[in-house]
């Protein structure tokens, strides 16, 4: 006769693998308890690329947390506070968890604070993360950046305390002053537009690079893709938005070079192709890689678009058909972020980055390139979300309750990712971040308001949602 004990104890099986217990879950959270049901949207549908599989198109996206030490044999190295809030929303349902910006090069964080992978004792602090998100049934992305001329400032919350938008980090602090770098150099190419001898200014004065820095880098980019796949990471994302070093390499506002970094298009863009195929070079075939933009800077109409020119959507555009036959899987669409002169309001600013993830993914199969679009920056207000679908909830009292926020803000993601008849979806998937730190539950609160009944982790199963009829 079996034993009773045996019979049960299969139902609470341990996660292989893992150097810890916790329970292997009968089911993928987040997905449909029924695969087989019909109108099943597309956002809780699986996405594979290359050899992962993402059991929904959530995406959480990669969010600075400016906890880490910024000195001694912890330097950059992530911890409890990582695996506490990242694991949250893997717990809650996310298809796949980035870890935030992490520096190629000790010079490369944007904060003392930020982290980094730049030399092997950080591995463990990555591992223990990806471990933990692994365990819930979630995969886990490192997003690998260098913040070039907007390195060595204070963290946010920081700053905050002496009502200033931005403080450099100087080295009594753990910043490094001397060694902020970028495409470009002197008090001219500072991101605020500060002089070194002005207190109130932000941000250092960077030097330029050297062809031979450039190179020394990139090879930097490869060791800390070699101990991203080391750590047990599924994705690597190349942080190129925002205007952080990549993008200042692409951006004729920000590149002012003469050598074959700069220049032309094919010089801008050189530092970027290199990098990616050095990255492609040492991970596996199967894993997959991303890339951020920023794509447009938002100065078309400013003095200093004029004056230099500046990165445009056209520009994005012409580098995605590149980077798409180079090994880059899925373009993650930003935007801004390279100049204060930039023009745009966020909060009034309606269907601005959907519209260009739309635009840059239908071009892309018009040429015939298969490289997946995520969508990002959208998904965190309901004004903004209703705006998308052209709710009519807005202006009907609605917009004021949290279930008409939530609402909208499927509907949102839905509109996003849902083909319609010959119609192309606006992308493949969405990637979510401020959203997720007010609502860890964000993805089972969607599935509720879609009517998609999904599956809950166990622990949790007292507290879910009751299927919306």
């Amino acid at each position: 006769m079996a034993n009773p004990r045996s019979t049960i104890s299969r139902y609470n099986d341990p996660v292989p693998g893992i150097p810890f217990f916790t329970p292997q879950h009968a089911r993928l959270t987040a997905t449909p308890t029924d695969p087989d049901a019909k109108n099943i949207p597309t956002l809780f549908t699986p996405l594979r690329i290359r050899g992962v599989v993402l059991k929904n198109r959530i995406i959480v996206a990669p969010m600075c947390q400016y906890s880490t030490a910024d000195s001694g044999p912890d330097i950059g190295a992530l911890t409890p506070w990582h695996i506490a809030t990242l694991g949250h929303y893997a717990i809650k349902g996310a298809a796949l968890v980035f870890i935030e910006a992490t520096g190629i090069q000790a010079n490369g964080r944007i904060s003392p604070n930020c982290p980094g992978l730049w030399q092997d004792s950080q591995i463990a602090g990555v591992k223990a993360v990806a471990d933990f998100v692994h365990s819930q049934g979630a995969l886990c992305g490192i997003q690998l950046g260098h913040a070039g001329r907007k390195a060595s400032t204070c963290p946010p919350f920081v700053n905050a305390r002496f009502k200033r938008p931005s403080m450099r980090a100087p080295a009594d602090v753990g910043g490094w002053p001397e060694n902020v770098v970028g495409p470009s150099g002197g008090e001219d190419v500072t991101w605020d537009g500060s002089k070194l001898d002005d207190e109130a200014g932000g941000y250092y004065p960077p030097r330029e690079l050297s062809v031979a820095d450039i190179k020394e880098m990139i090879e930097e980019w490869k060791a800390s893709a070699r101990r991203s796949v080391v750590a047990g990471v599924d994705v690597i994302e190349i942080h190129g938005a925002h205007g952080y070093l990549v993008h200042q390499f692409l951006s004729p506002v920000t590149n002012q070079r003469t050598d074959k970094y700069g220049g032309s298009f094919e010089g801008r863009t050189r530092f970027v192709i290199e990098t990616i195929q050095a990255i492609r070079s040492v991970v596996p075939t199967d894993m997959p890689v991303f890339l951020r933009l920023s794509a447009t800077e938002w100065l078309d109409e400013t003095d200093i678009g004029r004056q230099r020119d500046c990165w445009t959507v056209e520009d994005t555009i012409a580098l995605s058909k590149i980077v798409s036959d180079l090994g880059v899987d899925l373009l993650d669409v930003s935007s801004g972020g390279n100049h204060p002169s930039q023009r745009i309001n966020m909060f009034d600013s309606k269907d601005y980055q959907t519209k260009i993830a739309a635009r840059i993914r239908r071009e892309l199969r018009q040429d015939g390139k298969s490289m997946l679009i995520g969508a990002v920056g959208l998904i965190t207000e309901a004004e903004q979300a209703s705006k998308i679908v052209e709710s009519a909830a807005v202006g009907n009292g609605l917009e004021s309750t949290g279930e008409a926020s939530i609402a909208e803000e499927a509907s949102a993601a839905v509109e996003m990712t849902q083909a319609k008849g010959d119609q192309e979806p606006m992308a493949d998937a969405i990637l979510v971040a401020r959203q997720f730190m007010r609502e860890p539950e964000w993805v089972m609160k969607v599935a509720w308001q879609l009517g998609v009944d999904v599956v809950w982790p166990p622990q949790f199963n007292r507290v879910r949602f009751p299927p919306k009829l």
